[in-house]
């Protein structure tokens, strides 16, 4: 078992990162705290952006269908960065990665499907689709 001393020796340079890291935190938040503005008010609280005043609530209902987008981005996100990869080592993963890559499009593509199928890439509210397909007919 190693003594203290030795450890200490062998570990040194994370030691002097971690005080690093908090001395700086500690100027940081001691600076902020001793030159930020002590001044409270009704309109100080308030959030300015972009020099319009806000008029309703930050706290908005959001549809589903925000989220499906985000999670939709996600994964399409995610199938853009395994496809870049793959291409950069198209020489060295060889047929078989051909068909890993091919194999995975095939999911994506079948997944992507499905969503368009259920109606989950519709963003037209019903009325108008429904007038969409009349005016087809």
């Amino acid at each position: 078992m190693p003594n203290p001393a030795e450890l200490a020796a062998q570990h040194w340079g994370l030691a002097a990162f971690l005080l690093g890291v908090v001395g700086l935190l500690a100027f940081m938040l001691g600076v902020s705290s001793l030159l930020g503005s002590k001044a409270f008010g009704r309109s100080k609280n308030e959030p300015f952006e972009s020099g319009i005043v806000p008029t309703g609530s930050a706290r908005l209902r959001l549809s589903a269908k925000f989220y499906l987008v985000a999670m939709l981005f996600v994964i399409f996100d995610v199938e853009a960065l395994f496809l870049f990869a793959w291409s950069v080592s198209v020489r060295e993963s060889g047929w078989a990665g051909l068909i890993e890559a091919t194999i995975f499009i095939a999911i994506l593509l079948a997944g992507l499907v499905y969503l368009w199928r259920v109606g989950a890439l519709d963003w037209a509210p019903a009325a108008r689709r429904e007038r969409q397909a009349k005016l087809k007919q």
